[in-house]
């Protein structure tokens, strides 16, 4: 049986525009268009407070069309530096740090600058002059060093006595963190006669290793040590540790994050109280934030995020806890 040419170029036409269909992905499997990489690179995702926001970070990215790198910079300002020109090489669609050092960081962050590539920071700011960064979401970290002297003020009582501070201070949001408790203190004996006197200030690393041996240090420095502050919940976690060593337990640890080891430390009465953040909501605002950047809208240079102070009496209704 014969066809016509005009017969033969339609059936053509009809199987050529078969096949473009079933290839494209948003008709054959309603695919969120891709829109590009986000290029993640926190502090140290052994922390499970970093790995909650990288989490966030991927599931909303993919949520809005977009892949995700999340490395770990490990609190190495070099690694950092090297994940960041990766990102640049990869030429990705927006950077995210939670910065290991924010004045050692300046320079690749100027790569970026430079490359065109959008940077954000989240959890830990970058405030330095020479660098344009987007914008930055972080905890009210300050807000949340009042309220860890709150706590302190709160726990010790009309006698008040002496402090240890484990700090992290490479780590700008943890200076905000221990100004704000400072700034808080000052007031308080100002007008108070159980003062609290703040007699060390020892580096914890943010780690439960270093945060035992700088409590522990603490102690036998001051043997008479009523309380302590960790800047947060795995240096508070080795300060406990210490102290159960030491037989110290009397002495008062104020942590700072609220993740889960730590609120269930609270609930155990091991740590006093945390000011607690929430890193899911850090993750799907700095998303929202780059899809707002690249759709052309001007956002504020940062978004804090307050923090709440979480007792015993929280964590004793907290379904989360055993």
């Amino acid at each position: 049986m014969k066809h016509s040419i005009p017969s033969l170029l339609f059936c053509a036409i009809l199987l050529l525009s078969g096949c473009s269909k079933s290839s494209d992905p948003q008709t054959s499997t309603g695919a969120v268009p891709q829109r590009g990489t986000i290029g993640v690179s926190l502090l140290a995702l052994d922390n499970p407070f970093f790995q909650v926001i990288g989490d966030n970070i991927t599931a909303t990215g993919k949520k809005y069309g977009f892949a995700t790198i999340v490395v770990s910079g490990d609190k190495d300002v070099a690694k950092q530096s090297n994940q960041i020109k990766d990102f640049i090489v990869k030429k990705v669609s927006a950077i995210v740090l939670s910065p290991c050092d924010s004045k050692s960081i300046i320079p690749v962050i100027q790569e970026a600058n430079a490359a065109g590539i959008p940077v954000f920071t989240v959890d830990i700011p970058c405030n330095e002059t020479g660098v344009k960064i987007v914008t930055q979401i972080a905890s009210d970290n300050y807000g949340g060093g009042k309220e860890a002297a709150q706590a302190m003020i709160e726990a010790l009582g009309e006698t008040g006595g002496k402090v240890a501070v484990l700090h992290f201070k490479q780590a700008e949001s943890c200076l905000l963190r221990v100004k704000g408790f400072q700034d808080f203190l000052k007031t308080h004996n100002a007008k108070s006669t159980g003062k609290i006197e703040i007699v060390t200030e020892l580096e914890s690393g943010g780690a439960k290793d270093m945060g035992y041996k700088a409590a522990e240090d603490a102690l036998q420095a001051h043997p008479e040590l009523r309380g302590i502050f960790a800047i947060n919940d795995p240096s508070a976690l080795g300060a406990r540790a210490a102290l159960e060593k030491a037989g110290k337990t009397q002495v008062i640890i104020i942590g700072f994050d609220g993740q889960p080891e730590g609120k269930q430390a609270i609930k155990d009465g091991k740590i006093y109280a945390d000011p607690i953040q929430f890193p899911d909501k850090m993750g799907i605002q700095i998303v929202e934030s780059i899809i707002r950047h690249l759709s052309g809208e001007v956002l504020p240079p940062q978004t804090l995020i307050p923090t709440r102070l979480y007792r015993k009496a929280d964590a004793l209704k907290d379904p989360e806890l055993k």
